[in-house]
């Protein structure tokens, strides 16, 4: 029965995009999981054959389900984070190994129709080096964004080291700026990401774990991910959230 459900729901949802996505998606997805990720996902953002296929070649599915998992206890305090994910692929950069944040903050700006591909269709870019000014001092958010779905802006503040602790007090620091002094009576809360080139996982999980202002840790990497290691990754990922339920139901029952 519930594989009469899966064929029919993708069925359905072939018919929805063209030909030659449909071709995209058979020949590049493993799995009725990914392809319903991309069906979905091209019907909603109306995927040209060309955005598509750089989809699938980031491994767009696989990175999100990954993300997911990392992040669902952090999720599950504040659904508005869903729309973020704890990495990013930006290849499409033409920047060297060893760059500074302003070359990070201006390859960007200069390629955002690539990079709202990469963070998501519901992306309005809104403006890089954005001004605050906090009493008599100013400061500046690296990228500012609005999210058409959740109404909200999203702040993402760019570090090409490894992340540290203080950089989450930074984003706090704007996010409660922009609720009081930019977000309109109509919008929800701001959301924030910090975007880093290197992060331990653990710091990340301390840092967060106290932090009551809806953000998100998550690195980037500047080009096209190992197929092989992320699909192994993701399937560790899977076993072990799979044993974790078994032990939790096997409480449950004594």
């Amino acid at each position: 029965m519930r594989l009469i459900k899966i064929i029919e729901k993708l069925s359905t949802l072939s018919r929805e995009i063209g030909w030659s996505n449909n071709v995209l998606i058979i020949t590049g997805t493993k799995s009725d999981e990914a392809r319903e990720f991309y069906l979905t996902l091209t019907a909603k953002n109306n995927y040209s054959a060309r955005e598509l296929e750089r989809q699938l070649d980031s491994m767009l599915f696989e990175r999100t389900m990954i993300s997911n998992e990392k992040n669902k206890l952090i999720v599950a305090k504040n659904s508005a984070l869903s729309v973020l994910r704890d990495n990013y692929t930006l290849e499409f950069l033409d920047i060297p190994k060893n760059h500074k944040e302003s070359e990070l903050r201006k390859a960007i700006a200069a390629n955002m129709k690539d990079f709202i591909l990469e963070f998501g269709k519901d992306f309005s870019f809104v403006g890089e080096e954005y001004k605050l000014q906090v009493g008599n001092s100013d400061f500046h958010i690296d990228l500012l964004f609005f999210n058409r779905e959740l109404s909200c802006l999203v702040a993402v503040e760019l570090k090409t080291g490894k992340f540290r602790p203080e950089h989450l007090g930074q984003l706090e620091f704007y996010l409660e700026a922009l609720d009081r002094d930019v977000k309109k009576s109509n919008e929800n809360p701001s959301v924030g990401l910090i975007l880093c080139a290197t992060k331990d996982n653990t710091v990340v999980e301390y840092a967060l774990s106290r932090s009551v202002s809806p953000a998100l840790i998550a690195d980037y990497k500047l080009h096209l991910p190992d197929k092989i290691i992320l699909e192994n990754k993701l399937r560790e990922l899977c076993e072990f959230a799979e044993n974790e339920l078994e032990e939790e139901n096997t409480k449950n029952k004594i």
